[in-house]
């Protein structure tokens, strides 16, 4: 996942305050004499480490918000003059100085948005929900700001080159769909619409981090834990004590709506209580409910969008992206939907009959899936998940896979650093070098779940690469791996190497922008583009020189047999059924709640849900959505709103692509530099589809992605 927040819109575009009236001097005249607090607040300068990395070692609390207030106006400031020059406008006078301005407000802003996602606390989280209207009202101001627009549209592309051409018209095309050409009075409500925005949406982020924190299950018998290891029970036992109850063991919850330890946990009272518990976890009732939170976001999303001329918050929403509008995401998403849904069926009826088998005398429920899926695995294909765990030592897999895949393919290498302050003891830190032995980025790494973290696994930029201001990518992966007992090694399922090597994919995309401009630059491209180079990356974790370069048993040093390479390889299908529909249910709940063209549709958001997912067929009792409306963060805490499609809009390009390397000799130089020339370097530069059509030569195809799931020949 790319994560983009509410607030981290930190490109030049995100300026959160603006003004049409005031005079520039009588700007600079309001603005604060530096105090002694101000000259020592770190976001005041550039940082003096390497590519500008924070200075965690100096970020403190109290740092935040004067940099915000003096930051604001600061930008405030540099906005206006741009505004009201007198000169005519250039592109130079106008787009570029937009592009430098509000310089400690972007340094405060990124490094804050990464924390309250990665570290936060009560005091970070207050500082949001004050701030998150403050920054939604100083954005509304820049871009519905008449003179401002004025300027943009004046500006004569003749002579620009091609990346400056394609700036100006990206910035006509985000003033626009921002609302520049609205009334006077509906711009004034759209600013309204979009502090209450701001405002929920920080909410529910705060509330749904609380519900998973208090979501989590004590046991007081290790008995119920029967099917863990020795060190899992143990770290569960240590998470406990931390919790204030020791001698009990805590099983906290991930993001998702399936627990990682159902596949393991034999009890089937633990494995119902523990999927009930991640299930209604922001749906009890209490101050972390999430529910009236989510019912007044998106009827404000459907206000918002009448108010910009469109029928729904999707059509809005789309028209910067590949898909375009809901209807062809809505087109893609059922041809993929019918085959899962099938499958999933087939997947089910075997999960019974060994459940019959056993003489077990229930039905299969959610709580069983992945219990049962197991059993099934290993006896169709003999391959058991205890017995792939102990080849995938997490630093292992990251420095002999992850990064081994980046030498071979790209001619990548890393470099540990120890010197650079992080955030949290957790976090380590890697130098990059590109194939020429340059330096070109700095890379953190963020492995372990704890209750300040929210859930799930992304990739966010602490500094954006930009010719233009003089910068290189300083990069951070965050991960919710459960962290072991002291001493012991951290194993990880191979679903969990598969999310390394996604969220790296993200990483290598952003370590290889190439672009003047940091709006144009890296990862800031449309949503169902952007994962597509992580899904991709994943295609290497099998590779067989990858996989047998760091896939070696933690204890014996010996690499993974080729007898169970064969096995991975066979069960690479296996029940993608359940996954697909898991995740394409949870994308067509994404877009309906998004669709909705008349607030008389709203209903209650669980009997939404459940009306939703029938009309769609997903009317499987045992497959679940990926995530359950009430904490389907990436919809409204995450920016994904309706836009979840794009992971399988990427991955119809991912597939189509990963059919091309294959055929074209696969991990070779020659294919590594072609996708970094073609895809990797563009940014928003260039047509995205006019980009993979050049890579692969042709357009996209949804039958790749089909055959790797398995659903086609």
């Amino acid at each position: 996942m790319k994560n983009i927040s509410s607030v981290l819109l930190i490109s030049a575009l995100a300026f959160n305050q603006s003004c049409t009236t005031m005079k520039q001097t009588d700007i600079q005249q309001e603005l604060p004499a530096p105090d002694p607090s101000l000259s020592s607040n770190p976001f005041m300068k550039k940082s003096k480490l390497q590519y500008e990395a924070p200075e965690f070692d100096k970020i403190k609390n109290e740092h935040f918000k004067p940099a915000f207030e003096y930051g604001l106006k600061q930008h405030e400031a540099e906005i206006v003059k741009i505004a009201n020059n007198p000169a005519a406008p250039t592109f130079e006078n106008t787009i570029v100085a937009l592009e430098k301005s509000g310089e400690v407000l972007r340094r405060a802003q990124i490094v804050f948005s990464n924390l309250t996602s990665a570290n936060t606390n009560p005091t970070l989280q207050a500082l949001d929900e004050e701030f998150a209207p403050i920054f939604a009202a100083h954005s509304d101001k820049l871009y519905l700001n008449e003179n401002l627009y004025k300027r943009i549209q004046a500006i004569k592309e003749d002579g620009l080159d091609s990346e400056s051409k394609r700036l100006v018209q990206y910035y006509k095309q985000n003033f626009e769909i921002a609302g520049a050409n609205l009334s006077a009075a509906d711009k004034e409500k759209l600013k309204q619409i979009n502090q209450e925005l701001a405002s929920l949406s920080t909410q529910y982020a705060n509330k749904l981090l609380e519900a998973r924190k208090q979501g989590g299950v004590f046991f007081s018998d290790a008995k119920e834990l029967d099917g863990l290891s020795a060190d899992e029970i143990a770290a569960a036992a240590a998470d406990a004590k931390t919790a204030g109850q020791p001698g009990k063991y805590l099983l906290a919850l991930q993001n998702t709506t399936q627990q990682p330890l159902l596949q393991n946990l034999k009890n089937r009272a633990t494995r119902e209580k523990l999927f009930k518990a991640s299930w209604t976890r922001a749906e009890k009732g209490d101050a972390n409910d999430t529910r009236s939170t989510i019912e007044k976001l998106a009827k404000l999303r459907l206000k918002k969008a009448q108010i910009l001329g469109k029928k729904n918050f999707a059509e809005w929403k789309l028209q910067d992206q590949m898909a375009k509008t809901p209807e062809a995401a809505t087109n893609l998403m059922n041809q993929i939907a019918t085959p899962a849904v099938k499958t999933a069926r087939r997947e089910a009826k075997d999960i019974q009959d060994l459940i019959d088998q056993q003489k077990g005398g229930f039905k299969v429920e959610p709580w069983d899936w992945n219990f049962y899926a197991e059993q099934v695995r290993k006896a169709k294909f003999d391959l058991d998940e205890s017995e792939i765990k102990p080849y995938f030592e997490i630093t292992t897999v990251l420095e002999k896979g992850v990064f081994f895949a980046a030498e071979k393919f790209y001619g990548l290498t890393f470099k540990k650093r120890t010197d650079l302050p992080v955030y949290h003891p957790d976090v380590v830190t890697y130098e990059v070098f590109d194939h020429d032995g340059k330096s070109i980025a700095i890379y953190y790494l963020d492995f372990y779940t704890r209750d300040s973290k929210n859930g799930g696994a992304w990739m966010s930029n602490f500094v954006e690469q930009s010719y233009l201001l003089g910068t290189k990518p300083v990069i951070v992966n965050c991960y919710n791996y459960q962290k072991p007992a002291p001493g012991k090694p951290s194993l990880i399922s191979y679903d969990d190497v598969s999310t390394i090597f996604h969220e790296f994919g993200h990483s290598i995309h952003g370590m290889f922008a190439s672009q003047k401009y940091p709006s144009l630059s890296g990862t800031n491209v449309p949503r169902d583009f952007v994962e597509f180079p992580s899904q991709i990356n994943e295609h290497w974790a099998l590779d067989p020189v990858v996989l047998k370069n760091y896939a070696v048993h933690y204890e014996t040093k010996q690499p993974i047999p080729q007898a169970l390479v064969d096995k991975i390889k066979k069960a690479s299908t296996f029940n993608q059924g359940y996954m697909t529909t898991e995740l394409v249910s949870a994308a067509e709940l994404d877009m309906d709640w998004h669709t909705v063209s008349n607030d008389s549709q709203f209903i209650p958001v669980l009997d939404f849900e459940k009306q939703s997912l029938t009309s769609h067929g997903f009317n499987l009792a045992t497959v679940p959505p990926r995530y359950h409306t009430p904490y389907f963060a990436h919809i409204w805490g995450g920016g994904y709103s309706a836009g979840y499609y794009a992971y399988l809009w990427s991955e119809t390009l991912d597939n189509d692509a990963w059919e091309w390397i294959s055929k074209n000799g696969g991990l070779t130089r020659e294919n590594g530099d072609r996708f970094r020339k073609y895809i990797l370097s563009v940014g928003n530069s260039v047509d995205l589809n006019q980009a993979f059509r050049d890579f692969t030569g042709h357009d996209p195809d949804i039958k790749p992605l089909l055959r790797n799931r398995g659903f086609i020949k």
